[in-house]
């Protein structure tokens, strides 16, 4: 690639360097952190909040019908902006501000409120959060048509997405939610009684959310409303970073020259309704991507991962211990396949590729778990190949079974085909945009890109919501599980339902909207070609 020049007006290709792909793939990491933020606020609700279980689950979801209103809204505006600062980056500062701003109201003004209003004010407050993230989230989708319109290209910007989310999801944020956060913000009355009486005083509904273990009441930290206010402060000041890296990343690509057929439009409602009608790609990429969404959003959902590691396999730390083992075979497969398929075959086959690949592998971790309910063989010491790095107090667990051997190998294996699925949809979009300027001439990135946000958090909310009715229907109904709970086979079945069945249903919606998803790697060389045809023939006459 490096080979290559940026600009190839003979066929109206247009490149952008590796590291800006590398600074602009940052955004998404940004929004992502809160993302993950936002996971576990089932807890947050139920303890701080005090609100049922299910409608802690729903109430996320019940505020898509707010997102429904604004999305298009905020698509528009991207649409019809163009300003010195580009298109693009005035969102990623807008949006990252309104996220930081309404958390931190969140975590640190509502436990101090009095209890009547906190619902309410959390309700408002998640409303302008929802504006903030749709803002910084449609630019993730809406700036890859101007970064780059080489084919080949694009699958780039994945490779370094799955990179940092391999790294975030896999690895530091386990790690530090298993090993630090979590055991550090637990309270337990034999030593911390005063702290625990004092946050009950304030919270009443965190009674209900006490435990019992060895005749020591424990107050999970998850409903520890000082661990709230510490990941906000560490995620807001993350995200802004690399937010800011972001803008540096598309600086030079922000311009007007590099948006659709290099000059400005006007674009109303009708365009908007004609493209969602009529924009094949689109319609098919939505259903693939929404129902991958939900899929991943199911398996990593923060309870999920508590009954798996915490109460099916016994030992949450080795959560975090078999992230870090299987960070680096991971992030070097999952660039393997995205160079060898995505980057030579298209984007198309690399999705494709990557779902069956994750139903296969998701099979065989039904049955490992099947096995190792229970049982404590995840760490019989009959494997001990993790000792040597026990001294940087990472792999707590020094010793796997072989059981623990084949779940590592088969994490890599389903983690590295899901990535290829899930983070190719991202540069598919630009795909999807390039087809509407082919196939009527209208360049509408904000429309695809806030269509992609308002999907990917409607669904990404219905997998709370799921998982709450799932766990509510079987009896935790008041408090959700966490790692002092005892296990159960309806645990087990009810884990494997999330962590594998609502992904499944995903993966089987990938391949029928693949069937009839039209843009293939020749017909996306086809589409560069008419738009590069289109672009000489307006300068030909302006000249």
């Amino acid at each position: 690639m490096s080979k290559q020049p940026l600009e190839d007006k003979a066929n109206g290709i247009h490149r952008a360097k590796t590291w800006e792909i590398g600074f602009f793939s940052l955004n998404n990491m940004s929004t992502n952190l809160y993302m993950l933020l936002m996971n576990s606020i089932s807890y947050y609700l139920v303890g701080i909040v005090g609100i049922g279980v299910v409608l802690a689950g729903s109430i996320v979801t019940i505020m898509r019908v707010w997102d429904g209103v604004t999305d298009p809204f905020v698509g528009m505006i991207v649409d019809k902006t163009n300003t010195k600062f580009g298109k693009n980056r005035p969102f990623i500062v807008i949006g990252n501000v309104i996220l930081f701003l309404t958390t931190f109201i969140m975590f640190r003004v509502i436990p101090t409120a009095p209890t009547g209003i906190r619902f309410p004010v959390f309700i408002v407050l998640y409303m302008v959060y929802i504006i903030g993230y749709t803002c910084q989230c449609v630019v993730t989708k809406s700036a890859q048509t101007c970064l780059t319109n080489d084919p080949a290209q694009r699958p780039v910007f994945s490779m370094f997405d799955s990179v940092w989310v391999t790294l975030v999801f896999s690895v530091i944020w386990p790690i530090l939610l298993s090993t630090s956060l979590i055991p550090n913000y637990t309270l337990n009355s034999a030593q911390h009684a005063d702290k625990i009486n004092a946050f009950i005083a304030q919270n009443p509904s965190l009674e209900k959310c006490l435990t019992e273990s060895n005749g020591v009441q424990v107050l999970s930290g998850f409903y520890n409303p000082e661990m709230w206010t510490a990941m906000q402060l560490g995620i807001g000041g993350i995200a802004a970073l690399l937010a800011i890296l972001a803008i540096i990343g598309i600086s030079r690509k922000d311009r007007i020259e590099y948006f659709g057929l290099g000059t400005e439009q006007k674009v109303g409602f009708k365009d908007y309704i004609d493209v969602l009608a009529h924009n094949r790609g689109i319609q098919m990429l939505v259903v693939s991507a929404s129902t991958d969404k939900l899929a991943s959003s199911c398996k990593s959902n923060t309870t999920v991962m508590v009954c798996l590691w915490g109460i099916i396999f016994g030992n949450y730390a080795l959560y975090s211990s078999a992230s870090a083992i299987t960070c680096i075979p991971l992030l070097l497969l999952t660039l393997f396949l995205m160079n060898k398929v995505a980057c030579k075959m298209g984007q198309k086959k690399a999705l494709l590729m990557g779902t069956y690949g994750s139903m296969i592998f998701a099979c065989v971790s039904v049955v490992l778990m099947i096995v190792g309910a229970n049982k404590g063989i995840m760490n019989m010491p009959i494997v001990s190949f993790v000792k040597p790095a026990s001294f940087l107090g990472i792999f707590a667990p020094s010793n796997w079974s072989i059981l623990g051997v084949l779940w590592i190998i088969v994490a890599v294996l389903l983690g590295a085909f899901n990535n290829m699925a899930g983070n190719i949809v991202i540069p598919m979009t630009a795909d999807c945009a390039d087809y509407e300027v082919y196939r009527t001439g209208r360049y509408v990135p904000g429309l695809m890109g806030t269509l992609f946000s308002f999907v990917d958090k409607l669904i990404s909310s219905l997998a709370s919501t799921l998982v709450a009715v799932c766990f509510a229907a079987i009896g935790f109904s008041e408090v959700l599980p966490t790692v002092e709970t005892p296990y159960s086979t309806s645990i087990l079945l009810v884990t494997i339902v999330c962590f594998v069945g609502f992904p499944m249903i995903g993966w089987i919606c990938n391949i029928i909207s693949m069937h009839f998803y039209p843009l293939t790697k020749e017909k996306m060389a086809e589409i560069q070609d008419e738009i590069a045809r289109i672009k000489a023939e307006q300068s030909k006459a302006k000249a």
